[in-house]
C-alpha cells in the first residue's frame, strides 16, 4: 500500500507539470482530488490494511494528498491569466449617471409649500384623527340632524349610524381638527379660552365622490382657523389675498362669493383665476369655502362667543397643485406614472 501511494504521488506530479491550460488542470484535480479520483479510491483502500499498519499508511495518505493539493495550488497560480491593465479604484466618481434622484410627490411638495407660507403669518400646524366621530364631523360644526351632508351615501361610516349614538367615520372635513384644537385651548385654559388660536390643518379627507377630472373619493385639505377678540371678516379677506399673491405671484387675483356653511357666519367660496393648460385662458377657479365662524360652533366648543370671534378657510391642496402646475386632470396626482411624475 505505502509503494501504490508513491507509485500514485509521482504519477500525479509529473501529469500535474504536464498541464498547460485551465482546462488540463481541472481535468487533473478531478481524476486525483476530485470525489471519484484516484486519491479518493486509495483513501478507500484503507480498510483492507492490516490494523498494525493502519497508522503508517493513513499518515502516509495524508501526506500524499496535501502534497498534491499544494502542487495544484501552485500550478493554478502560474496558469492564471496576467493583465496589463490598470487598476480601478473604486473610490473614483463614475463618468456616467446611472440614476437619477429621488423627490417628494407633487402633494406633499405643495402641501409643505402652503404650511411656509402660512407659516410665515403665523399659523401654526394642528393634526386630528383621520377616524372621527359623528360628534366632531358634524355636532359641533353645528350641522343638523337631518342635513344632507350627513347622509350615509355621502359618507364613509365605521358604524352603522341608524344604531350608533355616536357612529365613527373616515372624516370628511379636515374641519374637525379645528374642533379639537378649540376643545383642547377651552381645556388647557380651565374651562375658558385665554389666548388666541391660529393654526392651520393640512390632511386627508373622504368622500363617496365619482372620480372624475376634477373629483376623487380621497383628496386632500388644509383647513385655517384664526380665533381672537375684534377678528372681522376683513381680516379673513386680507389674510386669504396675501395668501393667493404669496404662493400664486404678485398678480393672483381672487373673489369671494357669498354662500352657505353651518359651521360659518357669514359664509363664502374662494374663487381664484387660474390657467389649467398653457393654451387656455384663465378662468375663476373654486378653491373652497370659508367665512366667520358660527357662534353656535364656538359655544359648542366652549368658547363665549360674545368675547371671541374668529374666521375659518379650507382649500382642496389637489385644487391647489393643479392651479399652481396646469395639471388639467386630478387622476393624474394619484396614478404613479413616472413620465407625469418627472414634469412636475
Amino acid at each position: 500500500m505505502l509503494d501504490q501511494l508513491s507509485t500514485l504521488e509521482s504519477s500525479a506530479l509529473a501529469e500535474l507539470s504536464a498541464t498547460s491550460t485551465p482546462e488540463a488542470l481541472e481535468a487533473w484535480r478531478i481524476a486525483y482530488l476530485g470525489g471519484s479520483g484516484k486519491l479518493k479510491s486509495a483513501m478507500a483502500g484503507l480498510k483492507d490494511v492490516p490494523k498494525d499498519q493502519k497508522p503508517a499508511v493513513g499518515a502516509r495518505l495524508n501526506a500524499v494528498k496535501a502534497a498534491l493539493e499544494a502542487a495544484f495550488e501552485t500550478r493554478k497560480s502560474s496558469l492564471a491569466p496576467t493583465t496589463s491593465a490598470p487598476a480601478v479604484d473604486m473610490t473614483e466618481p463614475g463618468l456616467i449617471e446611472t440614476s437619477t434622484l429621488g423627490r417628494r410627490h407633487i402633494l406633499t411638495r405643495v402641501r409643505e409649500e402652503l404650511v411656509e407660507v402660512f407659516a410665515r403669518m403665523g399659523f401654526e400646524v394642528a393634526q386630528g384623527p383621520e377616524l372621527e366621530d359623528d360628534e366632531h364631523n358634524f355636532v359641533k360644526l353645528n350641522i343638523p340632524p337631518h342635513h344632507p351632508a350627513r347622509e350615509p351615501s355621502d359618507n364613509f361610516y365605521v358604524d352603522d349610524p341608524a344604531r350608533v349614538a355616536r357612529p365613527r367615520m373616515l372624516r370628511s372635513q379636515t374641519s374637525t381638527v379645528q374642533v379639537r384644537v378649540m376643545e383642547q385651548a377651552v381645556k388647557a385654559g380651565g374651562g375658558r379660552l385665554q389666548a388666541p388660536i391660529r393654526i392651520i390643518a393640512p390632511g386627508r379627507v373622504y368622500r363617496p365622490d365619482t372620480v372624475d377630472a376634477t373629483h376623487s373619493f380621497m383628496f386632500h385639505q388644509i383647513e385655517g382657523l384664526a380665533v381672537d377678540r375684534g377678528v372681522t371678516m376683513s381680516d379673513l379677506k386680507s389674510t386669504l389675498l396675501q395668501f393667493a399673491r404669496a404662493y400664486f405671484g404678485p398678480d393672483a387675483e381672487i373673489r369671494l362669493r357669498p354662500s352657505f356653511f353651518p359651521f360659518t357666519e357669514p359664509s363664502a367660496e374662494l374663487d381664484m383665476k387660474i390657467r389649467l393648460r398653457p393654451e387656455d385662458e384663465p378662468r375663476w377657479i373654486e378653491l373652497g369655502g370659508c367665512g366667520m365662524v358660527d357662534p353656535a360652533v364656538f359655544s359648542l366648543c366652549g368658547i363665549d362667543p360674545e368675547q371671541w370671534t374668529g374666521f375659518a378657510f379650507g382649500f382642496g391642496i389637489e385644487r391647489i397643485a393643479m392651479g399652481k402646475y396646469g395639471i388639467p386632470d386630478i387622476r393624474l396626482l394619484f396614478q404613479n406614472d413616472l413620465r407625469f411624475l418627472n414634469q412636475v
